[in-house]
């Protein structure tokens, strides 16, 4: 069966809901753990800061770049309608395929089982409860998005503000208690180390992108989408530089190096007994508030490119009463699931997610790519910088693919296989669908 004009969804997302969607997404686990990576490459506070900085400001500039392309075309499906436009739809099949494959739904997996671990502080778990806790988490938030995207978003914008205030309580508590008073020692660049670092950074910052997904939800996007864009992201890292510069006020340099949970050994110094139990439950909020984001975005995508077409046609489907896309929810929350029952996520997860930054600097180059090609389309916003913006962000994209296909080349070969095995698939679609006009006109 032949997919049919894309289906419309309501526009209920306000301008609180799609920060909801960016600062949720964002904050996961990472910031409680991360610390310690960046620590043992970089031996100094104020590197530390400033990597922490630059992979603050590169998420902007990202985020810059995907306000343009929102405003422009505030169609559900997002970054797969912009690399659908710029560059035709096999790379935007590719990313589909990429993300519902491996990326994002290996994301949830990974989160659903990060989830089960924490859980563990309060309860004790078998390895099948703990893989059944994960999938139940994933089923009980595919339910709620199932019927509507208001209960969704409300479910996104309590959790947003639960870890963000857990978060802030951590922060001033690790400035209440006494500090160790240790010197950092000065700082020694080692570029390359500095590159590591940056890595690690980044995938904390990760997740601003997915708002692109739900755009076509978003009252009055040509607004809210940039600001939310901005204004999160710009949150995220403001809320990130204050949580490192209080984790180096309660530890020198050297012990959140030797440190695996950072988060966790600073509640634990400045809670007291307290500490273990208040990280346990800030990172399950934190966890909860990332999954459900996911729940919610992620379906949008393959909508989008199931109503071109390009997936099974159910997909596209609108559920009638509750106006959710309910069977790529039902899909994407049951792949999801699988992934956690076998245990596969994380070597799949490991082997492509780094191919998803080839899509986020494709989609950058995007804007670049549609100016020249569509000059006269409404820019209800235009990227600031450009192209100088737009071209750094491409720049550091190319160097982290190439950087880790240098570093860890098996994985990564077999990431662009497992990527280029849509190949054979977008044919076989491409030969199904009808002979009409990709998606709608957008723009």
């Amino acid at each position: 069966m032949l997919a049919g004009p894309a289906p419309e969804l309501p526009r209920k997302l306000g301008l609180l809901d799609a920060i909801g969607v960016v600062i949720g997404i964002m904050i996961g686990s990472g910031i409680f753990l991360v610390p310690n990576v960046v620590a043992q490459n970089l031996p100094s506070a104020t590197a530390i800061l400033a990597v922490w900085t630059a992979a603050g400001c590169l998420s902007i500039l990202g985020a810059l770049a995907y306000a343009e392309l929102g405003a422009m075309m505030p169609a559900t499906g997002g970054q797969y309608v912009y690399l659908r436009e710029a560059y035709g739809p096999m790379w935007a099949f590719l990313c589909g395929w990429a993300f519902l494959i491996v990326v994002q739904s290996g994301s949830m997996a990974t989160l659903a089982a990060a989830f089960s671990i924490y859980l563990g502080h309060f309860v004790t778990l078998e390895t099948w409860q703990a893989r059944l806790a994960g999938v139940l988490l994933i089923a009980v938030l595919t339910a709620i998005n199932y019927r509507g995207v208001v209960g969704g978003a409300r479910v996104q914008n309590l959790f947003m503000f639960l870890k963000v205030g857990g978060l802030l309580i951590l922060i001033a508590a690790a400035f209440l208690a006494p500090s160790p008073g240790a010197a950092s020692p000065p700082p020694e660049v080692d570029w390359s180390h500095f590159g590591v670092a940056m890595i690690a950074c980044l995938w904390t910052y990760k997740g601003w992108q997915t708002l692109s997904f739900v755009v076509g939800e978003v009252e009055n996007p040509e607004r809210n989408v940039p600001l939310a864009l901005t204004l999160g992201v710009g949150a995220v890292m403001a809320i990130y530089l204050l949580a490192n510069i209080a984790y180096l006020y309660a530890m020198p340099v050297g012990e959140i190096a030797g440190t695996p949970r950072v988060g966790a050994a600073v509640a634990e110094r400045s809670m007291g007994s307290y500490g273990a139990s208040f990280i346990s439950l800030a990172i399950l909020i934190s966890i909860t508030g990332a999954t459900n984001g996911g729940v919610m975005a992620n379906p949008r995508l393959y909508f989008a490119q199931a109503s071109d077409g390009l997936l099974f046609a159910a997909l596209a489907k609108v559920h009638p009463r509750f106006r959710t896309p309910h069977v790529a929810l039902l899909a994407s929350g049951a792949w999801s699931s699988i992934l956690v029952l076998s245990g596969s996520y994380q070597k799949l997860f490991s082997y492509v997610i780094f191919t998803a930054w080839i899509f986020y600097g494709m989609t950058v180059a995007g804007v670049i790519v549609l100016r020249r090609r569509r000059p006269s389309a409404p820019r209800p916003y235009r990227m600031w910088g450009y192209p100088w913006t737009a071209a750094i962000f491409i720049a550091v994209s190319a160097w982290f693919v190439v950087n880790t296909m240098v570093t860890t080349p098996g994985p990564s070969v077999a990431g662009l296989l497992l990527v280029t095995a849509g190949l054979p698939a977008y044919g076989f679609w491409n030969r199904r669908r009808a002979r009409r006009p990709l998606g709608r006109p957008v723009g």
